[in-house]
């Protein structure tokens, strides 16, 4: 078995949703449903978390500026680690992420230990 990072991406409008909290916990609802299947399964390897907006890019030569900036059309939004017996099982098990049904998409990476 393998560990690999998905990593969720959605389209970026420039602005933060302003959302009520009946709104937030019916759109939370689809994801605790597709993680707890994850971790029933014994595929949930981190929960990961959602990831702000604001934050700092460090550049070489000890620069850093404020950002990250999006000046492409995607943004990521969040991340959790997952326990599969490949890429494809993990591309397979990335189907039932409710981020495909607002337009956004899974990017699956193998983790590759550092010994």
């Amino acid at each position: 078995m393998e560990d690999f990072l998905l990593v969720f991406r959605r389209d970026h409008d420039g602005e933060q949703l302003q959302l009520s909290p009946e709104q937030m916990q019916s759109m939370m609802k689809p994801w605790q449903d597709w993680m707890g299947s994850l971790a029933a399964q014994n595929k949930l390897v981190d929960s990961g978390n959602r990831l702000a907006s604001e934050g700092r890019v460090v550049k070489p030569n000890n620069v850093v500026t404020n950002g990250p900036y999006v000046e492409t059309k995607e943004a990521i939004g969040g991340y959790i680690m997952i326990r599969a017996n490949s890429i494809d099982e993990a591309a397979e098990l990335s189907k039932g992420c409710p981020i495909l049904a607002i337009g956004g998409n899974v990017e699956v990476r193998t983790v590759v230990p550092m010994d």
